[in-house]
């Protein structure tokens, strides 16, 4: 991987990211990518791999709809002068990615996992042997690179090595699709997770959204 750019990582991303999601397909821009979403609070986003200052003051002084994103490959600290108001900081984020190989994890005692595929997406789902949700995760593999994306476990079944095995699960999946390469966005709770897993840091992600108030509309 020491020779991918980061900006080929966030193509990556965002080709598995509108396949997982649903989305559209990304519009090229100068400055990197648009995508639609269509909900209410997350109308559309503008993905930044190499973020400047005057293509970000650009795109804010010519947005208006509540519920724009923006995805920053950069530091907050070096994005965040650059922005007006009415903008909203998500919680930080960085960019991650393993080699994919077989994966053979074992489900711990009290728990039973399903997997299925639909559209282009395989989805994990860990639960207790009486039925309760535990944990969950999707990927989708598009050619040699595969997202994982929506990694969650419930708060009562933590640290019990659930978010490894859904992980090593999805992994193991889109290996077997083809996939060399495994890109997600992870947050720092995340991070430490994946690091364990083998997963690199290659960037940190700043991501927001426009919701202006009666004084900043």
């Amino acid at each position: 991987m020491h020779d991918v750019t980061v900006g080929e990582l966030v193509r990556m991303w965002v080709d598995g990211w509108i396949v997982s999601r649903g989305a559209s397909d990304p519009i090229e821009q100068p400055w990197g990518w648009t995508i639609d979403m269509g909900q209410a609070t997350h109308v559309s986003r503008h993905v930044l791999p190499a973020p400047r200052e005057a293509d970000v003051r650009k795109i804010v002084a010519d947005t208006s709809a509540p519920g724009t994103w923006l995805k920053l490959f950069a530091a907050e600290g070096t994005v965040r002068p650059w922005l007006g108001p009415g903008w909203q900081f998500d919680q930080v984020a960085c960019l991650m990615t393993v080699p994919l190989a077989p994966e053979r994890p074992e489900v711990p005692a009290g728990y039973t996992l399903t997997r299925w595929t639909r559209g282009g997406v395989t989805r994990v789902l860990v639960r207790t042997s009486e039925g309760h949700f535990a944990a969950r995760g999707q990927v989708a593999a598009t050619g040699r690179s595969a997202v994982v994306d929506q990694i969650e476990t419930a708060p009562g079944h933590r640290r019990r090595g659930l978010g490894a095995l859904v992980m090593r699960t999805l992994q193991d999946t889109a290996h077997a699709a083809g996939a060399t390469t495994g890109v997600l966005v992870a947050t720092p709770d995340g991070q430490a997770l994946y690091s364990t897993l083998g997963w690199t840091t290659h960037s940190p992600m700043t991501s927001l959204w426009f919701e202006p108030s009666d004084s900043s509309s």
